[in-house]
């Protein structure tokens, strides 16, 4: 699990081909990896890898092929938001994230608006349902809060602060970006339908 709240960004300096598959060799000087096992997970533009090696500036990560299908970011040398797995002991200053993206969204308006800057994403519409406005949601691993939805377009603010931490800034219009949405969401809408579709059979009167 994760909070969606990043780090350091860091750099994929290196892309090796596994058949289907990829292995990444991804730069981490400025995350503190002294607690880091082999093994342990870190979230890299908010998808959940395992780290299959590592020292104190770089660390190594498989990424199947089922993962590359369904998100972006993770095939190319550049640079990523890298967040450790959340410990029980530390603050949730974000949401909770699983690191399991949801579907991959695309940039319609990414605008600055006096210190702030306004991000504009369209959703898969398979997913535009969990996202509501004032709840939270995951893009490229950050934890954002939803402003406004019309349709599939979801809106944003971001602060100076947010930007200058995370890979958000480099961001254009036609980005293609990873999203997850609330965890929240997805297990209201299955016990609604689970108790929708196991009612009691009523005896006749």
């Amino acid at each position: 699990m994760f909070t969606g709240i990043i780090q350091t960004i860091g750099q994929i300096e290196r892309v090796s081909v596994l058949g289907d598959d990829v292995k990444l060799n991804i730069r981490c000087a400025g995350l503190d990896m002294h607690d880091v096992n082999l093994g342990d997970s870190i979230a890299v533009n908010g998808v959940c890898l395992t780290a299959v090696s590592f020292n104190e500036s770089h660390f190594e990560a498989h990424v199947s092929k089922e993962t590359l299908s369904v998100t972006v970011g993770l095939d190319t040398e550049h640079a990523v938001n890298l967040e450790k797995a959340l410990r029980l002991s530390d603050r949730l200053g974000g949401h909770l994230v699983s690191g399991h993206v949801d579907g991959v969204g695309e940039v319609v308006l990414f605008e600055q608006l006096g210190d702030c800057w306004k991000l504009d994403i369209r959703a898969p519409h398979a997913i535009s349902k969990y996202i509501a406005v004032k709840g939270s949601i995951c893009v490229n691993g950050v934890s954002l809060t939803v402003n406004t939805v019309a349709g599939d377009v979801f809106s944003m603010n971001l602060i100076p602060h947010t930007l200058q931490n995370t890979t958000l800034q480099f961001l254009d219009v036609g980005s293609k970006v990873n999203l997850e949405v609330d965890q929240i969401a997805r297990y209201v809408e299955r016990m609604t339908e689970w108790a929708s579709n196991n009612q009691p059979n009523k005896s006749p009167a």
